[in-house]
């Protein structure tokens, strides 16, 4: 039997014409006739409702206007395809899989459903665990705290002059490279080499200086401005379209490559030519740079992801939708 499928809306007169001459043919051919009314799902609706009446018929797309002559010539190009792959053992299996819902079409139909929840579920945990780190060392929960510092270490530099301070004098303590007025540097806090790499690392604070969070300046912008725009995101209704991929480049990552990538010839000093500035980035820079990258790369990335997780959730609710029809 072969299946027709029809996405429709109610109360459409271009529907109603088509399923008339669905029907009109179902007495002629053995066909059956699966109706999916977009109402029924949200991100069905969004996806077809410029372009209902939609019918499916094996591999062919019929959209409005059509007629009963273009119905048949799929339909029975559709027939003829199945009888000469009826033979074919790779066919005879993937009929059979789409007669079934399987373990994988409930995971999907779920994830396509919940995605953005469990993204920002772990992004809010990615971004708040860092925070506990110092929390842990002002309370004198060493232990704990090492673990979180341990955990991000492989992810992040966690340079102690490029990261935010809590339950200290200051928020920050830049390089005195960075030349930030008003506020005490690294070096004056620490008495170390801000050239020695290692140091910075290790270096987590004291009680005076207050402790470091585990995650640099610029990946705490990054993380967090992504978190609030899959927020954003998900409380809109997942409506938001994409950028295109050179708005992600040109105002994501070059800025921050700029950023990042010219503070890099500072920790050769004496040893890099003399016409090759040395600089060092400040707190506001990195935030401005992280959060550009993290909003234009999940702008440029959810829209994506979204129109894949409507594709396979339109296709398992077809799956699902036939499978009825043909039980009844």
């Amino acid at each position: 039997m072969i299946n027709v499928t029809i996405y429709y809306t109610e109360g459409n007169s271009a529907c109603d014409e088509v399923l008339a001459i669905l029907e009109e043919i179902k007495n002629e051919k053995e066909i059956l006739i699966t109706k999916i009314n977009i109402n029924s799902d949200f991100s069905i609706m969004e996806k077809y409702r410029d372009q209902v009446p939609l019918v499916l018929v094996g591999p062919y797309r019929l959209t409005y206007p059509l007629n009963k002559t273009d119905l048949l010539v799929a339909i029975n190009a559709t027939g003829d395809r199945q009888e000469k792959l009826g033979m074919d053992e790779n066919y005879r299996e993937k009929v059979k899989r789409g007669s079934e819902i399987s373990r994988t079409d409930r995971l999907t139909l779920w994830l396509s459903r919940y995605y953005i929840l469990l993204l920002n579920i772990v992004l809010f945990v990615y971004i708040g665990l860092p925070f506990l780190a110092p929390v842990f060392m002002e309370r004198k929960l060493e232990l704990p705290a090492r673990v979180i510092y341990a955990i991000y270490n492989p992810v992040c530099h966690q340079l102690a002059f490029r990261s935010w301070f809590l339950f200290g004098e200051q928020a920050y303590y830049p390089r005195a490279l960075a030349e930030i007025p008003g506020v005490k540097t690294y070096e004056d806090v620490t008495g170390l080499n801000s050239e020695d790499i290692g140091k910075g690392k290790e270096f987590i604070g004291n009680p005076t200086v207050g402790y470091k969070v585990a995650l640099c300046e610029r990946d705490v912008a990054i993380y967090f401005s992504m978190l609030l725009f899959s927020l954003v995101f998900m409380i809109t209704g997942r409506r938001i379209k994409g950028i295109p991929w050179y708005i992600w480049v040109g105002f994501g990552m070059v800025p921050m490559g700029l950023d990042g990538g010219s503070q890099l010839f500072s920790f050769f000093q004496g040893i890099v030519p003399f016409w090759i500035p040395l600089r060092e980035s400040t707190p506001l820079l990195r935030s401005i740079t992280g959060v550009l990258f993290g909003v234009t790369t999940v702008w440029y990335v959810l829209p994506i992801i979204e129109e894949s997780m409507i594709e396979g959730r339109s296709f398992i609710l077809r799956k699902v939708a036939i499978i009825n029809h043909q039980d009844k």
